[in-house]
């Protein structure tokens, strides 16, 4: 039986030592910054983005991993042997999945799954570890992608902006649209429900809205063991240590993430995100 290759994308923040250990390649997600081009977390990570956007008098946009860097991808990995899973962004975030389908038919007659997360950041990465697991135990294409698709209906995202500003510019707001006009100390949190942003709340002050994150995290999870948690920030890392302290007491979980959210997911959430993303009941 064929051996199987995982490849996500660069919006999950997978730990480089977990990409190494299981032996999951990464799609940039590209960064446009007036003329200049990024991909993402390859010409530009986190701290030098956040840095840059303070002073921009032009904001960054952002496009979908390029059909020639998943042909790369595609063609090393089926040159080795590998069947390939690729578990990706929700189609309704970006085209990545389309770009990832072009790239797929270059190579007709290699055994390419392209798998919907509908979801993004470490829910997508959890998935994505999920398949890569049962890949290195010896698990078949097939059986890996209902791995992953076990893993997309018990995963989720919860995720307090600290303002909607640049999700309505980049045109990712959703479900969210009735909170545009929030007051300014008023937090919105968001989830992500079937691929998409949805609005779930407003919460008076950011520290409130933060431990509301962890509340709704845990009506989420319920009484589902084990549990894989991660919390992510964009530029706010003094505000979401706490929140991983007080989840990893909560929910006890085997696996944690901590990270920035990448330079693209920062484009379109701003600065101040925090985010908490699990992986529950498997």
């Amino acid at each position: 039986m064929p051996k199987v290759a995982v490849v996500t994308d660069s919006t999950a923040y997978i730990p480089k030592p977990l990409l190494e250990q299981y032996h999951i390649s990464v799609g940039p997600q590209v960064l446009i910054w007036g003329s200049e081009t990024f991909e993402d977390g390859v010409d530009i990570q986190p701290v030098e983005f956040y840095r840059r956007l303070e002073k921009a008098t032009v904001m960054p946009t952002s496009s979908q991993v390029s059909i020639p860097s998943f042909k790369r991808i595609f063609g090393e990995l089926v040159a080795q042997g590998y069947d390939i899973l690729a578990v990706l962004i929700s189609s309704k975030f970006s085209g990545t999945i389309g770009s990832a389908g072009q790239a797929k038919a270059m190579y007709p007659e290699a055994n390419i799954e392209i798998f919907d997360s509908q979801s993004t950041a470490m829910a997508l990465g959890f998935q994505a570890l999920a398949a890569a697991r049962a890949a290195q135990a010896g698990a078949s294409l097939a059986e890996c992608r209902a791995v992953a698709e076990q893993a997309r209906q018990n995963s989720g995202v919860l995720v307090c902006v600290d303002t909607l500003e640049f999700l309505h510019r980049g045109g990712r707001i959703g479900g969210a649209q009735r909170f545009l006009g929030t007051a300014l100390n008023l937090k919105p949190i968001l989830e992500v429900v079937d691929g998409k942003l949805e609005a779930v709340e407003r919460v008076r002050t950011r520290r409130k809205a933060h431990s509301r994150l962890i509340e709704l995290a845990e009506e989420r999870i319920g009484n589902r063991s084990p549990v894989h948690l991660s919390v992510i920030h964009a530029n706010a890392a003094e505000d979401a240590r706490p929140v991983m302290e007080e989840a990893v007491t909560k929910f006890n979980p085997i696996e944690t993430v901590f990270s920035d959210v990448s330079p693209v997911i920062g484009t379109h959430v701003g600065p101040g995100t925090v985010a908490i993303c699990y992986l529950a009941g498997m």
